[in-house]
């Protein structure tokens, strides 16, 4: 008898030097959330169509099947698979760390960064869908998320204005400020995916509806 041998886990250094072997306009940071909003969705989305997503709708062009399964092995098989464990209460999301040391270009770095996982998260969630069902608690999350987005939006303003300087010490209380935003922006997307795995579950286990007979 043969022994199956499964593939090797591809770490997450693998899947960047992917995206950027095929160009993709969608940076790693952005993807991870893109892709744990998805799985938390109540809207079905295929994992392939969200792959596609990455590039306006298209795959990238590729020089042999091999090469395709191979990025859509990394991605799906490898970055989504990993991320859903973090539908586990103990185990929360983590948004992605960067040196900051209190200049300008780091502040403005980091909070492009925070703006895009954030809007990725959103994006995956609503699945290219105006509205969709959430619950309550899910609601409430997205509000703040939407509170931090702009206050990246507004740092990333502030530190583009040259006219505008900062001393050292209001460099270094930012810094901070935008660590504790760090923290609060994972409580929440943590949240959001808690919420709608637990509303997926209410909704499985709830009896089903029999189609009325009508006379």
């Amino acid at each position: 008898m043969v022994k199956r041998v499964d593939p090797l886990p591809v770490s997450d250094d693998q899947v960047r030097q992917l995206l950027d072997r095929y160009s993709c306009p969608v940076p790693f940071h952005e993807v991870r959330t893109r892709f744990l909003g998805n799985i938390a969705t109540p809207h079905l989305v295929s994992p392939i169509s969200l792959v596609q997503g990455l590039w306006g709708g298209e795959l990238p062009t590729f020089d042999s099947t091999e090469e395709a399964n191979e990025l859509i092995g990394a991605l799906i098989m490898g970055l989504w698979n990993r991320l859903t464990r973090h539908q586990d209460r103990s185990a929360p999301f983590r948004l992605v760390r960067i040196e900051t040391k209190p200049t300008r270009q780091d502040l403005s770095a980091l909070a492009v960064i925070r703006r895009q996982e954030l809007d990725g998260f959103v994006e995956g969630l609503f699945g290219g869908e105006e509205m969709v069902d959430l619950p309550e608690r899910a609601h409430r999350a997205l509000e703040h998320l939407a509170q931090i987005r702009a206050v990246c939006v507004g740092l990333i303003d502030l530190t583009a204005d040259e006219t505008k300087v900062g001393s050292d010490t209001e460099m270094e209380k930012t810094v901070r400020l935008m660590r504790e935003t760090t923290r609060q922006a994972e409580h929440e997307m943590h949240a959001v995916v808690l919420a709608c795995k637990r509303a997926r579950k209410e909704m499985l286990m709830s009896p089903a509806a029999r189609k009325p007979t009508f006379h």
